[in-house]
Formats: structure tokens, sequence, C-alpha cells
């Protein structure tokens, strides 16, 4: 328990802090979710994106393959294909199911932070388990060095799971929302 609580105070240490501005714990792990190489198979509908500039996936793709599209590996392998624009790859490319489809596309940094911790909405992961698959999972990792071509993440894959590990080391808060305020707002017209 001490040597996990050192290495949780070293992480914290090591993580960067912008000049002139408070950053709470979740802003780079929303960063790099919200990049393309993770939000374009976490898309607000059943087809995948894809390109940096996110369009809509060609070939039919589809979460719902029973009903529309094609599998993530009918086109994609195990291992990426070399080269530009050649087709990239990772042992089990899928997409998260339609039953729970995990979007990141269109959340804001509070939304997405909630959808992570909520059991209900995450495939019934602890904090833990999630921490886990973004190290470990090939497809994540594969995000992180995506090959000729295609841009990465703002963090590299250490970096990140750094972040996580500070997230979670903070209690996994998340960040709420700025209402706008009085001053944007301007008053009602009176009659």
């Amino acid at each position: 328990m001490l040597l996990s609580s050192a290495l949780v105070l070293l992480t914290l240490a090591q993580a960067p802090a912008t000049a002139g501005t408070e950053s709470h714990p979740f802003d780079d792990v929303a960063r790099v979710l919200l990049h393309p190489r993770c939000m374009n198979c976490h898309p607000a509908g059943d087809r995948p994106l894809q390109k940096d500039k996110p369009v809509v996936h060609k070939q039919n793709v589809s979460r719902n393959i029973e009903k529309l599209g094609h599998a993530c590996t009918t086109c994609h392998p195990a291992k990426a294909v070399p080269g530009a624009n050649m087709p990239p790859g990772a042992p089990h490319w899928h997409m998260p199911s339609a039953r729970l489809p995990m979007v990141f596309e269109k959340r804001t940094p509070q939304q997405l932070c909630e959808q992570l911790k909520d059991p209900g909405a995450n495939g019934n992961r602890t904090l833990a388990q999630l921490r886990t698959h973004m190290a470990e999972d090939a497809i994540v990792k594969w995000g992180f060095s995506p090959g000729e071509g295609r841009t990465v993440p703002p963090l590299s894959h250490a970096e990140f799971i750094q972040r996580v590990d500070a997230w979670l080391a903070a209690g996994a808060p998340c960040p709420r929302s700025t209402p706008p305020s009085s001053a944007q707002t301007p008053p009602p017209a009176s009659r």
C-alpha cells in the first residue's frame, strides 16, 4: 500500500502543470479520448468514423453487422498493413457493441468521465478494469502508433496511462461543465 501511494505521488509529480491555469485530473485523459484515433471507433452513430476530420467510414461498415454492413475485421487484419492509406490493424479489431456503444463523439469531458465511471454504460467494468483496457488492449495501443499518414493523440501511450493513474489516484473526479455566466446572457427585454 505504501509503495503504491509513493508511485501515485511520483506520477502526480511528473504530470506537467499548465502555467497560469488550473487543470482538472481528467483534462488530459479527455484530450486523448476525444482525439480521432479514439473517437473514430467510439462514434455517436452505428458507423465508425475515419480520418482526422472524421467522416463516416466507407465500405458500409456498421456495429450492427447483422442488419447492415460489414464487420471491421473484413478489412482490418490482426496486424497493420505497412504503407500510407493501408488498412490499420490489431488483434480483434472492432467497435464497442451496439448494446454498450461507449460513445466518445459529441461528449463533453464531464459526460465522457461520467460514462466511463458508470458500470451500466461501460460494460460493467470497474475503474481498474478500464485502466487495464487502456493500458493493455492492442487496439488502444495501436492508436498511439497508428502508422504512416495518421496523426497521434496529444500524449504518448505511457504519458496517457500516467494521466489515467493520476486521475484515478485523485478519486476519478469528473470535471463540471461551466454554465454560461449571466454576463454572457443579455437580460430579457422589458416591455
